[in-house]
């Protein structure tokens, strides 16, 4: 049995768990490509975070938010180190404690400090929401921050007249080394890639950013609007994906890793097709094909396809049985100023590694080619 996501290309563009996730990928067969567009800079031996600890420590809170279940952990961890931790905990356990997430709950509860509310939609905004109801006034609140460079949450809550103590654990930056990013890129300008995973929306804006230096930034903007499907982990990366103009989007209904690779298997997988031709069954699966002929066993023969085969092969599927001319193919699968005869070539290289399917694809003299029978679903 071929594996879901065997003969697909995947790129990962976040840091944090990114071995966790090509593991989950790999798994069910995908190529995994890793180009870190972002990187997380532990901050466990700032200024900052000594001096809202001992802030908190000095006049406790009256709220405390959770925004990450990362941040947290790395808050007890440091406080720890700090030789605070103890101390912090005693405090924070007297407050009133509101949680963005379940990830940040979990990290609540297993630090042993309490959970009054949890926000229901994993968003920042849903906080702010539900502290709207109160005068905030006076109110003093301890702010986990994520990892942005500017305090958006403690900012907000401070304008409708809050003390708000600010808790910087860890900043989202770009990669020091943007080598294996840019090799993603030129995966992704090059059609190499099937999609990508995007787990935090800073990754998806700082792959934008690079972009913007590159000479064919034009060309990751088209293939990430409509030909690349994206993996989101959760609302507010689909939110920022759809804003970039990307409209390939899959979102799993639980915001976890884990989901997100499954949900993202099956989308690929159910794109897999297949035809018969002569007794000769063809089945297509991102770049893998596997050829059942009779007398041969369930499968006769697999490969995996060179890039432009696959996207030739694919160009030919998706007109359903009708003609596609050279110049067409030639277009849409390497650009508008490509020999012809590479068309041919390439067709003739498909149709060897096709084997006894390679009747699949039909020569239309004069016209171009087309696939012996229109693909059904696999």
């Amino acid at each position: 049995m071929t594996s879901p996501l065997t003969g697909f290309t995947i790129g990962i563009t976040g840091d944090r768990r990114a071995d966790e996730q090509a593991e989950l990928l790999q798994r069910r067969g995908a190529t995994v490509i890793h180009g870190p567009m972002i990187e997380t800079l532990a901050l466990a031996d700032s200024p900052e975070l000594r001096l809202a600890c001992e802030s908190l420590l000095a006049n406790p809170p009256d709220v405390m938010i959770a925004t990450t279940g990362v941040g947290i952990r790395s808050w007890m961890e440091a406080a720890d180190g700090l030789g605070l931790g103890n101390s912090l905990r005693r405090v924070l356990g007297h407050v009133e404690v509101l949680a963005r997430s379940p990830k940040a709950a979990g990290a609540l509860l297993t630090a042993g400090l309490p959970l009054h509310w949890q926000a229901t939609g994993e968003q920042a905004q849903d906080v702010i929401d539900y502290l709207a109801e109160r005068n905030l006034a006076g109110l003093r609140i301890a702010v986990q921050r994520d990892g942005a460079d500017k305090p958006v949450m403690a900012e907000t809550l401070a304008k409708r007249g809050a003390k708000v103590v600010d808790i910087p654990i860890y900043r989202w930056v770009f990669p020091r080394d943007t080598g294996p990013a840019h090799r993603l890129l030129d995966s992704l300008v090059d059609r190499q890639l099937d999609a990508i995973t995007v787990t935090s929306s800073p990754a998806l804006a700082n792959l934008f950013a690079l972009a913007a230096d590159r000479p064919d930034v034009k060309a990751v903007h088209a293939t990430l609007a409509t030909e690349v499907l994206v993996a989101c982990v959760g609302p507010v990366c689909t939110a920022s994906a759809r804003k970039a103009g990307i409209t390939r989007i899959v979102q799993p209904d639980r915001y976890r890793l884990g989901s997100m690779v499954k949900e993202l298997a099956d989308e690929l997988a159910a794109a897999a097709w297949h035809i018969e031709v002569d007794a000769v069954s063809l089945t297509v699966q991102g770049g893998q094909i596997m050829v059942d002929a009779p007398g041969n066993g369930p499968i006769a023969h697999q490969a995996r396809l060179p890039r432009r085969e696959q996207q030739l092969l694919a160009r030919l599927a998706a007109a359903a049985g009708r003609v596609v001319s050279k110049s067409e193919l030639g277009r849409d699968v390497w650009g508008p100023d490509i020999d012809l005869h590479v068309v041919e070539v390439t067709v003739g290289r498909l149709r060897a590694n096709l084997g006894a399917a390679s009747a699949a694809i039909v020569t239309v003299p004069r016209r171009g080619y087309r696939l012996a029978t229109a693909p059904t679903g696999r």
